[in-house]
Protein backbone atom coordinates (compact mmCIF):
# COMPACT_ATOMS: atom_id res chain seq x y z
CA UNK A 1 0.00 0.00 0.00
CA UNK A 2 1.37 3.36 -0.91
CA UNK A 3 -0.47 5.44 1.68
CA UNK A 4 0.65 8.56 -0.13
CA UNK A 5 0.05 12.06 1.18
CA UNK A 6 -1.24 14.24 -1.64
CA UNK A 7 0.94 17.30 -2.01
CA UNK A 8 -1.16 18.81 -4.81
CA UNK A 9 1.78 20.48 -6.49
CA UNK A 10 1.24 23.37 -8.88
CA UNK A 11 4.30 24.43 -10.80
CA UNK A 12 4.75 28.05 -11.82
CA UNK A 13 8.07 28.61 -13.55
CA UNK A 14 10.44 26.97 -11.11
CA UNK A 15 8.31 27.23 -7.95
CA UNK A 16 6.38 24.37 -6.39
CA UNK A 17 3.39 25.35 -4.25
CA UNK A 18 2.10 22.64 -1.96
CA UNK A 19 -1.66 22.46 -1.60
CA UNK A 20 -1.75 19.92 1.21
CA UNK A 21 0.99 19.14 3.70
CA UNK A 22 3.14 16.05 3.35
CA UNK A 23 4.40 14.30 6.52
CA UNK A 24 6.10 16.82 8.80
CA UNK A 25 9.48 15.15 8.42
CA UNK A 26 9.51 15.91 4.68
CA UNK A 27 7.03 18.73 4.20
CA UNK A 28 7.98 21.86 2.26
CA UNK A 29 7.12 25.16 3.96
CA UNK A 30 3.58 26.47 3.64
CA UNK A 31 4.63 28.83 0.86
CA UNK A 32 6.13 26.04 -1.21
CA UNK A 33 9.69 25.18 -2.15
CA UNK A 34 11.57 26.76 -5.02
CA UNK A 35 13.20 24.36 -7.43
CA UNK A 36 16.72 25.45 -8.24
CA UNK A 37 18.29 25.25 -11.66
CA UNK A 38 19.26 21.58 -12.00
CA UNK A 39 22.94 20.66 -11.74
CA UNK A 40 23.63 17.36 -13.48
CA UNK A 41 26.66 16.70 -11.24
CA UNK A 42 25.15 17.50 -7.81
CA UNK A 43 24.72 14.54 -5.42
CA UNK A 44 23.29 15.04 -1.91
CA UNK A 45 25.16 12.61 0.33
CA UNK A 46 23.07 11.51 3.37
CA UNK A 47 20.32 13.77 2.09
CA UNK A 48 17.93 12.70 4.87
CA UNK A 49 20.04 14.53 7.47
CA UNK A 50 18.98 17.94 6.13
CA UNK A 51 16.13 19.85 7.72
CA UNK A 52 13.84 19.05 4.78
CA UNK A 53 14.97 15.81 3.12
CA UNK A 54 14.67 15.94 -0.68
CA UNK A 55 13.17 19.45 -0.72
CA UNK A 56 16.37 21.21 0.39
CA UNK A 57 18.29 19.33 -2.29
CA UNK A 58 15.77 20.26 -4.97
CA UNK A 59 15.88 23.90 -3.90
CA UNK A 60 19.62 23.84 -4.67
CA UNK A 61 19.24 22.06 -8.01
CA UNK A 62 20.51 18.63 -6.95
CA UNK A 63 19.72 15.82 -9.36
CA UNK A 64 20.87 12.93 -7.15
CA UNK A 65 19.97 12.23 -3.52
CA UNK A 66 21.06 9.46 -1.16
CA UNK A 67 19.04 7.69 1.53
CA UNK A 68 20.31 5.01 3.93
CA UNK A 69 17.60 2.45 4.72
CA UNK A 70 17.04 -0.18 7.40
CA UNK A 71 14.34 -2.86 7.30
CA UNK A 72 12.70 -2.75 10.74
CA UNK A 73 9.49 -4.68 11.43
CA UNK A 74 8.67 -4.67 7.75
CA UNK A 75 9.20 -0.91 7.32
CA UNK A 76 11.97 0.77 5.33
CA UNK A 77 13.25 3.37 7.78
CA UNK A 78 15.71 6.07 6.77
CA UNK A 79 18.68 6.76 9.05
CA UNK A 80 22.46 6.47 9.07
CA UNK A 81 22.54 4.29 12.21
CA UNK A 82 20.03 1.73 13.42
CA UNK A 83 19.84 3.48 16.80
CA UNK A 84 18.49 6.60 15.07
CA UNK A 85 15.57 5.10 13.13
CA UNK A 86 12.20 6.82 13.48
CA UNK A 87 8.99 5.02 12.40
CA UNK A 88 7.72 8.25 10.80
CA UNK A 89 10.76 8.59 8.54
CA UNK A 90 10.27 5.96 5.89
CA UNK A 91 11.64 5.65 2.36
CA UNK A 92 8.14 6.25 1.05
CA UNK A 93 7.25 9.28 3.19
CA UNK A 94 10.57 11.07 2.69
CA UNK A 95 11.26 10.21 -0.96
CA UNK A 96 8.96 7.99 -2.98
CA UNK A 97 5.66 9.70 -2.19
CA UNK A 98 6.99 13.28 -2.59
CA UNK A 99 8.72 12.38 -5.86
CA UNK A 100 5.54 10.78 -7.15
CA UNK A 101 3.62 13.94 -6.32
CA UNK A 102 6.25 16.21 -7.84
CA UNK A 103 6.33 14.36 -11.13
CA UNK A 104 2.54 13.99 -11.23
CA UNK A 105 0.48 11.88 -13.54
CA UNK A 106 2.21 11.56 -16.89
CA UNK A 107 5.03 13.89 -15.87
CA UNK A 108 8.40 13.63 -17.54
CA UNK A 109 10.76 15.25 -15.06
CA UNK A 110 11.16 16.30 -11.44
CA UNK A 111 12.46 19.64 -12.77
CA UNK A 112 10.17 21.16 -15.42
CA UNK A 113 11.95 21.28 -18.75
CA UNK A 114 14.94 19.23 -17.57
CA UNK A 115 15.57 16.17 -19.71
CA UNK A 116 17.39 14.11 -17.06
CA UNK A 117 16.28 11.49 -14.55
CA UNK A 118 16.71 12.25 -10.85
CA UNK A 119 18.82 9.58 -9.17
CA UNK A 120 17.58 8.13 -5.88
CA UNK A 121 20.54 6.26 -4.40
CA UNK A 122 19.20 3.79 -1.83
CA UNK A 123 22.00 2.62 0.47
CA UNK A 124 20.91 -0.64 2.11
CA UNK A 125 22.24 -0.84 5.66
CA UNK A 126 20.43 -3.94 6.93
CA UNK A 127 20.64 -7.46 5.48
CA UNK A 128 20.72 -7.24 1.71
CA UNK A 129 18.24 -9.85 0.52
CA UNK A 130 15.22 -9.10 2.73
CA UNK A 131 15.77 -5.35 2.59
CA UNK A 132 16.06 -5.36 -1.18
CA UNK A 133 12.87 -7.43 -1.42
CA UNK A 134 11.07 -4.74 0.58
CA UNK A 135 12.64 -1.98 -1.52
CA UNK A 136 11.55 -3.74 -4.71
CA UNK A 137 7.98 -3.93 -3.43
CA UNK A 138 7.97 -0.24 -2.46
CA UNK A 139 9.40 0.75 -5.83
CA UNK A 140 6.81 -1.36 -7.63
CA UNK A 141 4.11 0.79 -6.03
CA UNK A 142 5.76 3.81 -7.66
CA UNK A 143 6.60 2.18 -10.99
CA UNK A 144 4.87 4.95 -12.93
CA UNK A 145 7.72 7.40 -12.23
CA UNK A 146 10.64 4.98 -12.30
CA UNK A 147 13.20 4.00 -14.88
CA UNK A 148 13.10 0.20 -15.03
CA UNK A 149 14.55 -2.85 -16.71
CA UNK A 150 12.07 -5.18 -18.40
CA UNK A 151 13.57 -8.40 -19.75
CA UNK A 152 16.92 -6.66 -20.16
CA UNK A 153 15.54 -3.57 -21.86
CA UNK A 154 15.75 -0.27 -19.99
CA UNK A 155 12.65 1.90 -20.08
CA UNK A 156 13.32 5.52 -19.07
CA UNK A 157 11.54 7.37 -16.28
CA UNK A 158 11.86 10.67 -14.40
CA UNK A 159 13.38 8.94 -11.34
CA UNK A 160 16.14 6.30 -11.35
CA UNK A 161 16.57 4.20 -8.21
CA UNK A 162 20.06 2.77 -7.66
CA UNK A 163 20.91 0.27 -4.93
CA UNK A 164 24.10 0.77 -2.94
CA UNK A 165 25.41 -0.68 0.33
CA UNK A 166 24.38 -4.34 0.84
CA UNK A 167 23.53 -5.04 -2.79
CA UNK A 168 22.24 -8.51 -3.76
CA UNK A 169 23.77 -8.62 -7.24
CA UNK A 170 22.61 -12.09 -8.27
CA UNK A 171 19.05 -11.43 -7.17
CA UNK A 172 18.97 -8.17 -9.09
CA UNK A 173 20.57 -9.71 -12.15
CA UNK A 174 18.00 -12.53 -12.23
CA UNK A 175 14.91 -10.29 -12.13
CA UNK A 176 12.90 -10.14 -15.34
CA UNK A 177 11.37 -6.85 -14.19
CA UNK A 178 13.50 -4.61 -12.01
CA UNK A 179 12.76 -1.13 -10.70
CA UNK A 180 16.27 -0.36 -9.47
CA UNK A 181 19.84 -0.60 -10.68
CA UNK A 182 23.13 -1.73 -9.17
CA UNK A 183 25.82 0.59 -7.81
CA UNK A 184 29.18 -0.96 -8.71
CA UNK A 185 32.69 -0.31 -7.43
CA UNK A 186 35.88 0.56 -9.29
CA UNK A 187 36.80 -3.13 -9.23
CA UNK A 188 33.74 -3.80 -11.38
CA UNK A 189 34.96 -1.65 -14.26
CA UNK A 190 36.30 -4.65 -16.14
CA UNK A 191 33.45 -6.97 -15.15
CA UNK A 192 31.46 -6.62 -18.33
CA UNK A 193 28.27 -5.96 -16.35
CA UNK A 194 25.88 -4.12 -18.68
CA UNK A 195 25.01 -0.51 -17.98
CA UNK A 196 21.38 -1.62 -17.98
CA UNK A 197 22.16 -3.38 -14.70
CA UNK A 198 25.05 -1.29 -13.36
CA UNK A 199 24.76 2.31 -14.60
CA UNK A 200 26.80 3.72 -11.71
CA UNK A 201 30.26 3.00 -10.28
CA UNK A 202 31.05 4.51 -6.88
CA UNK A 203 34.10 4.25 -4.64
CA UNK A 204 35.87 5.68 -1.63
CA UNK A 205 38.13 8.54 -2.75
CA UNK A 206 40.66 7.91 0.01
CA UNK A 207 41.20 4.30 -1.08
CA UNK A 208 42.15 5.36 -4.59
CA UNK A 209 43.79 8.77 -4.18
CA UNK A 210 45.97 10.45 -1.55
CA UNK A 211 45.44 14.05 -2.70
CA UNK A 212 43.07 16.06 -0.50
CA UNK A 213 43.11 19.35 -2.38
CA UNK A 214 46.22 20.94 -0.83
CA UNK A 215 48.69 22.01 -3.48
CA UNK A 216 48.53 20.74 -7.05
CA UNK A 217 47.05 17.33 -7.72
CA UNK A 218 49.89 14.90 -8.47
CA UNK A 219 50.11 14.22 -12.19
CA UNK A 220 49.97 10.46 -11.68
CA UNK A 221 46.77 10.74 -9.63
CA UNK A 222 45.16 13.10 -12.13
CA UNK A 223 45.99 10.67 -14.92
CA UNK A 224 44.55 7.78 -12.89
CA UNK A 225 41.36 9.74 -12.24
CA UNK A 226 40.87 10.55 -15.91
CA UNK A 227 41.59 6.98 -16.94
CA UNK A 228 39.05 5.63 -14.46
CA UNK A 229 36.35 8.03 -15.62
CA UNK A 230 37.12 7.41 -19.30
CA UNK A 231 36.98 3.64 -18.78
CA UNK A 232 33.65 3.92 -16.98
CA UNK A 233 32.14 6.19 -19.60
CA UNK A 234 33.29 3.92 -22.41
CA UNK A 235 31.23 1.14 -20.80
CA UNK A 236 28.23 3.42 -20.28
CA UNK A 237 28.69 3.85 -16.51
CA UNK A 238 28.44 7.03 -14.48
CA UNK A 239 31.03 7.75 -11.75
CA UNK A 240 30.76 8.92 -8.14
CA UNK A 241 33.25 9.12 -5.25
CA UNK A 242 32.42 9.37 -1.58
CA UNK A 243 34.74 10.56 1.24
CA UNK A 244 36.02 13.48 -0.82
CA UNK A 245 36.98 16.59 1.22
CA UNK A 246 33.82 18.40 2.29
CA UNK A 247 35.01 21.26 4.50
CA UNK A 248 34.35 24.60 2.84
CA UNK A 249 37.53 26.18 1.51
CA UNK A 250 40.13 26.21 -1.21
CA UNK A 251 41.10 22.54 -0.81
CA UNK A 252 37.56 21.31 -1.32
CA UNK A 253 37.06 23.61 -4.31
CA UNK A 254 40.29 22.31 -5.82
CA UNK A 255 39.08 18.71 -5.53
CA UNK A 256 35.68 19.60 -6.93
CA UNK A 257 37.34 21.34 -9.88
CA UNK A 258 39.44 18.27 -10.66
CA UNK A 259 36.38 16.02 -10.41
CA UNK A 260 34.43 18.27 -12.75
CA UNK A 261 37.33 18.56 -15.19
CA UNK A 262 37.65 14.77 -15.29
CA UNK A 263 33.95 14.37 -16.05
CA UNK A 264 32.91 12.76 -12.75
CA UNK A 265 29.14 12.50 -13.05
CA UNK A 266 28.12 12.96 -9.41
CA UNK A 267 30.02 15.22 -7.00
CA UNK A 268 29.32 14.08 -3.44
CA UNK A 269 28.58 16.62 -0.68
CA UNK A 270 26.65 17.38 2.50
CA UNK A 271 26.96 21.13 1.77
CA UNK A 272 24.05 21.77 -0.59
CA UNK A 273 24.52 25.54 -0.82
CA UNK A 274 28.28 25.19 -1.28
CA UNK A 275 28.10 22.86 -4.27
CA UNK A 276 25.20 24.80 -5.78
CA UNK A 277 27.31 27.96 -5.64
CA UNK A 278 30.41 26.19 -6.99
CA UNK A 279 28.60 24.65 -9.98
CA UNK A 280 26.71 27.86 -10.73
CA UNK A 281 29.93 29.88 -10.67
CA UNK A 282 31.68 27.30 -12.84
CA UNK A 283 28.88 27.32 -15.41
CA UNK A 284 28.89 31.13 -15.50
CA UNK A 285 32.64 31.14 -16.02
CA UNK A 286 32.38 28.72 -18.92
CA UNK A 287 29.61 30.76 -20.49
CA UNK A 288 31.75 33.90 -20.19
CA UNK A 289 34.68 32.09 -21.81
CA UNK A 290 32.46 30.96 -24.70
CA UNK A 291 31.14 34.47 -25.18
CA UNK A 292 34.67 35.89 -25.19
CA UNK A 293 35.80 33.30 -27.73
CA UNK A 294 32.82 34.14 -29.95
CA UNK A 295 33.69 37.83 -29.78
CA UNK A 296 37.27 37.10 -30.81
CA UNK A 297 36.13 35.03 -33.79
CA UNK A 298 33.61 37.71 -34.80
CA UNK A 299 36.24 40.42 -34.55
CA UNK A 300 38.63 38.41 -36.72
CA UNK A 301 35.97 37.91 -39.38
CA UNK A 302 35.35 41.66 -39.73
Amino acid sequence: MRGRTIVGAALAAVTLFAGLAAPSSAAPPAGGVALGDPHDAAHAHNDYEHERPLYDALAHGFTSVEADVWLVNGELLVAHDLADVDPSRTLESLYLDPLHDLVGSGGRSVYPGWDGSLQLLIDIKSAGEPTYAAVHEALADHRAILERSVHGRVRPGPVTAVISGNRPLETMRSQAVRYAFYDGRSGDLGSGLPAGLMPLVSDNWTKLFTWQGVGAMPDAERERLHQLVDQAHAAGYRVRFWATPDQAGAARDAVWAELADAGVDHINTDDLAGLDEFLTRRAAGREADRAAATDVVSAGAR
